[in-house]
């Protein structure tokens, strides 16, 4: 069996492999409530292999939403229209199944990205934004509102309850959104908090909120489901945080019961520079598992089964995700498998079509059947 496929543990979670379906926005939620596109879209992810599939970001408050067309988890109606969805995903996909908790911070309330992805006015019904401090995430963009202190507890508030839906629904995995330029990552990274109280400056003060919202939604998450926090290892342009500040933040979480950290990056600036090629992302995750020694989740452009499976081999990274890699290929984890040598449980409708009862096969794929 190959590192990619062999079984993990993460917290009280048994993994059928470490191939993860990382969280895609949809922009397809009415209201912050799952739509039937929903049940169409994790259905197939589902069952594609996949030890685990994490949901799309969930705003934790109605103006927590990056779009009016995201999902959220902050009304009963959002949780039985979910609810809805996994009763149907559960019942014939293998995936463990978790959900990203978010709060979109200044980049909140903008349109759909067929659409533009431009910042709504009230008018076209955009809402107030908040953030760290009163700075707009780009020209154009809407002036957000520093928090307060009791503006900060009533989000942190917010995360609570949300998690408190994902308990009643039986999730098996809550990811923070810490990443990407939204509200945890602003708080993190110098150009987006510029405040000079106790939550701004040093990196001790930057943290502080995130850290204070993990914590909460730790005592609120049980303890044998899994808990992770997305993280940006670099914003990828100058006076953003950088990796060094990633370990000590990944190390905090830690101590604070967090079970992994997903590294990603960029997101705080337009003016970022991002070196887009394979694996570009990898070392960050690799530097934060070496020096924070949490269980460590990569990103970023990880198409080949071989080279994933390195990544995990090497101890660069203990889970690998993949995000428009499976949009591409609904199958990735079959296709990996194969490469590999590896024989993965399939839906039995679907196992007329593994090599091994498929001719077929080897006119698709015929590099790795001669």
């Amino acid at each position: 069996m190959s590192a990619l496929f062999s079984p993990y543990q993460l917290a009280g979670l048994s993994l059928e492999n470490r191939v993860v379906v990382s969280p895609m926005c949809q922009y397809s939620a009415d209201n912050g409530s799952a739509t039937d596109w929903h049940v169409m879209h994790l259905g197939q992810l589902a069952l594609s292999g996949a030890g685990l599939l994490i949901l799309e970001a969930a705003g934790v408050e109605a103006r927590g939403r990056i779009s009016p067309g995201c999902l959220g988890m902050y009304s009963n109606d959002n949780e039985r229209a979910l609810e809805r969805v996994l009763n149907v995903v559960r019942r014939h996909g293998r995936a463990k199944l978790g959900i990203q908790l978010a709060h979109a911070g200044r980049k909140a309330s903008v349109d759909v990205p067929w659409r533009g992805g431009k910042p709504l006015k009230p008018t076209q019904g955009g809402w107030e934004t908040v953030a760290p401090s009163a700075l707009s995430f780009a020209d154009g963009w809407i002036l957000p509102q520093a928090l307060d202190r009791a503006e900060m507890d009533r989000i942190i508030a917010a995360f609570v309850r949300a998690t408190e839906r994902c308990v009643r629904l039986g999730l098996d995995v809550i990811e923070l959104h810490g990443a990407h330029g939204y509200l945890m990552s602003e708080f993190l990274s110098p150009i987006a908090n510029r405040r000079t109280d106790d939550y701004g400056g040093s990196l001790e003060n930057r943290m502080r909120f995130p850290l204070e919202i993990a914590s909460a939604v730790r005592q609120a998450w049980p303890r044998e489901h899994a808990l992770g926090v997305r993280l940006n290892g670099t914003d990828f342009t100058a006076g953003g945080i950088v990796v060094d500040e990633t370990v000590a933040v990944a190390a905090a979480l830690k101590a604070r019961g967090i079970d992994y950290v997903c590294i990603s990056g960029g997101g705080n600036s337009p003016k970022q520079q991002i070196p887009v090629k394979p694996h570009y992302q990898v070392p960050f995750a690799a530097e934060v598992r070496r020096k924070s020694g949490i269980t460590t989740m990569a990103v970023g452009m990880i198409t080949n089964a071989k080279a994933a499976d390195q990544i995990v081999t090497s101890g660069e990274a203990d889970l690998v995700a993949l995000a428009r890699g499976f949009l591409d290929d609904p199958r990735w984890a079959w296709h990996a498998a194969e490469a590999l040598g590896d024989d993965i449980k399939v839906a039995e409708q679907y196992e007329r079509a593994r090599p091994k009862l498929w001719p077929g096969a080897k006119f698709v794929r015929p590099e790795l059947h001669p």
